[in-house]
């Protein structure tokens, strides 16, 4: 294995270790969850299991979406939908409830932070995207709406059917909607793996198109 896809397989779990334990950290905070995560803790809440299991189930039924959409896993996608439940189980069990407001406060801007650092590190190691990311970018190039208008409505859906099952929705909610994005942003730069440089005699042209048909993470 050489050092580029060793530092892109670790960059890779790094992140989502770190997105799982954000999780754990947003539920603990206990102002309001993104999303899909209210859905995640909606659906734990009526079935009895544990967060962490929901949020596995949920990625590999996401995933046979992927099917009609054409989309292929990669080796990220299949660690992503593992990982980041198994993760936040482990933080939910490290890390004890707060009462406190200040503490509420404090934990939930500590979980936006490492929530963006590991969005940033398992993107920029470009090993493939999340099953929910996945979906989006799949709906994006088959049906040519825009990004903002797929993701704004499945967020909306999860989101209202999450609250529906009794999922947490408060300040967090909205602090991470208004958040994540500029962090991601910011940091993603620093986390993205170059583009690996053509060997002598291949089409660079070649390379770039298969790059641009590679779903992004």
């Amino acid at each position: 294995m050489d050092s580029m896809m060793t530092r892109r397989l670790t960059q890779l779990l790094i992140g989502l270790a770190m997105y799982g334990i954000s999780l754990a950290v947003f539920i603990r905070a206990g102002l309001g969850l993104d999303p899909w995560d209210v859905f995640h803790q909606g659906v734990a809440t009526k079935t009895g299991f544990s967060i962490g299991v929901v949020v596995i189930a949920v990625s590999f039924i996401v995933l046979l979406l992927w099917i009609p959409l054409r989309q292929m896993p990669g080796i990220g996608t299949v660690a992503n939908a593992v990982l980041v439940g198994l993760f936040a189980d482990l933080g939910l069990w490290l890390i004890p409830p707060v009462s406190h407001l200040g503490g509420q406060i404090a934990m939930l801007a500590g979980a936006v932070i490492l929530n963006g650092i590991a969005s940033a590190c398992y993107i920029g190691a470009r090993l493939g995207p999340g099953a929910r990311d996945g979906l989006m970018t799949g709906l994006v190039r088959r049906t040519g709406w825009s990004v903002r208008l797929v993701r704004t409505g499945i967020e909306v859906t999860v989101l209202a059917v999450g609250l529906l099952l009794g999922g947490s929705v408060g300040v967090g909610t909205v602090v991470y909607a208004l958040a994540i994005g500029p962090i991601v942003q910011v940091l993603l730069p620093r986390f993205m793996v170059p583009e690996p440089v053509p060997e002598p005699g291949s089409d660079p042209g070649r390379e770039t198109a298969t790059a641009e048909a590679s779903p992004a993470a």
